[in-house]
């Protein structure tokens, strides 16, 4: 059977596409597309790093804090206070009554100096100054309060 003939208002079944500037709409939104997934990934991971650092900081200044207060106390001779920066689990092996006598008889601290806190074993080095002018070196051991999550004194050694 041969075609019809063409005739007026007759049309083609489709249009054919556009052929030039194809490839370049094509790189261009390739482009767009990339660059929002890398916007997107990329501000992610920004801000991820940036939780991280955050929460180092946070860990190494409330460590600090709560290892100038118990020292503090200690200094004071107010050893209620230092007694009060004490971790729970140490607070049940020594009531207070029995940690205020306990540190009473203990060499006096006239000074001291709180180094870094370390945030990945939770420890900070303490250089002390005894009553008499001897000099030692003490490291308090740290750990967040469970309810909390502020950091307390756990240990001296």
């Amino acid at each position: 059977m041969p075609a019809p003939p063409a005739g007026p208002g007759v049309a083609p079944p489709f249009v054919a596409p556009p052929t030039e500037g194809r490839s370049a709409r094509l790189w261009l939104g390739l482009g767009v597309g990339a660059l929002a997934v890398l916007l997107c990934c990329g501000g992610g991971g920004a801000a991820v790093v940036g939780l991280l650092i955050s929460n180092v900081q946070a860990v190494r200044e409330q460590g600090r804090a709560v290892t100038d207060d118990y020292y503090q106390g200690l200094v004071e001779r107010k050893y209620g206070r230092s007694y009060d920066t004490l971790c729970d689990d140490a607070q049940r092996r020594e009531s207070r009554a029995e940690f205020e006598r306990r540190v009473a008889a203990e060499p006096q601290i006239d000074s001291y100096r709180v180094g870094e806190v370390d945030p990945s074993t939770l420890t900070a080095p303490v250089s002390v100054t005894f009553s008499g002018g001897n000099r030692g070196q003490q490291e308090v051991t740290l750990a967040p309060d469970g309810q909390t999550g502020a950091m307390e004194v756990c240990g001296v050694s």
